[in-house]
């Protein structure tokens, strides 16, 4: 059947197309198969070939940070347990959020949230000169040195907000990504990377029509 969008299928072009509607509109695959009457299993498997792309489409994407630079870190899983509070809450997936003002977001999910694993992720995504803000993470500590102008708001003393010394536009990014997988309700860990991916994906092109922008990056490289 010819559908110029993925390789070697029996679904049409005009319900693959339905299909990319629904995933751009974020509506769960199990959803999209009741509403466009196709196997919730095909669907299923459209949408990881999606997933897949976009992280491809957002390694691709993925050049350095210079300006107004926001860091943070994350935590994604498990609901927090009793008596663990802060950094390193376990059962949780720590993950390294890097946003440039006004432009792109880059996550890495990372061992743990030290110095030592999170120095080198900055070093190598932001650009000499930048003026970098954070929290007051000890992690954080020393980046003057790394040559960054760098910029701290202690949420510690219920600071959120000093003109421009804010984390807000990371943070964000956080709330945006973990509403869309509370809709999941629950993601393998060894899917975790490509749901976030996709939020990346998302976010950075937040400004644009997906559903468009995905038709003309399949018709030019159609999924396999």
């Amino acid at each position: 059947m010819n559908n110029k969008y993925i390789k070697r299928t029996h679904v049409s072009e005009r319900k693959f197309k339905e299909i990319i509607k629904h995933f751009c509109a974020d509506i769960p695959s199990l959803t999209t198969s009741e509403l466009i009457n196709l196997n919730k299993n095909t669907v299923h498997n459209f949408y990881n070939k999606l997933r897949d792309r976009l992280g491809i489409l957002s390694l691709e994407e993925n050049e350095p940070f210079h300006g107004e630079i926001e860091v943070d870190e994350s935590y994604f899983g498990a609901k927090r347990i009793r008596g663990k509070r802060g950094r390193g809450a376990r059962g949780k997936i720590p993950v390294v959020g890097v946003l440039k003002r006004g432009g792109k977001v880059y996550t890495k999910v990372v061992k743990d949230c030290s110095r030592e694993q999170i120095l080198p992720i900055l070093k190598g995504k932001i650009l000499e000169e930048s003026t970098v803000f954070t929290d007051g993470w000890k992690s954080y500590h020393g980046l003057i040195y790394q040559g960054f102008q760098h910029y701290r708001i202690y949420h510690s003393k219920n600071e959120f907000a000093r003109g421009k010394n804010h984390i807000n536009g990371i943070e964000s990014f956080w709330g945006f990504t973990k509403t869309r997988m509370q809709k999941l309700r629950g993601i393998r860990k060894d899917k975790f990377v490509i749901h976030l991916k996709e939020s990346e994906w998302r976010w950075n092109h937040r400004d644009q029509n997906i559903y468009k922008l995905l038709l003309k990056i399949l018709a030019e490289n159609p999924l396999n």
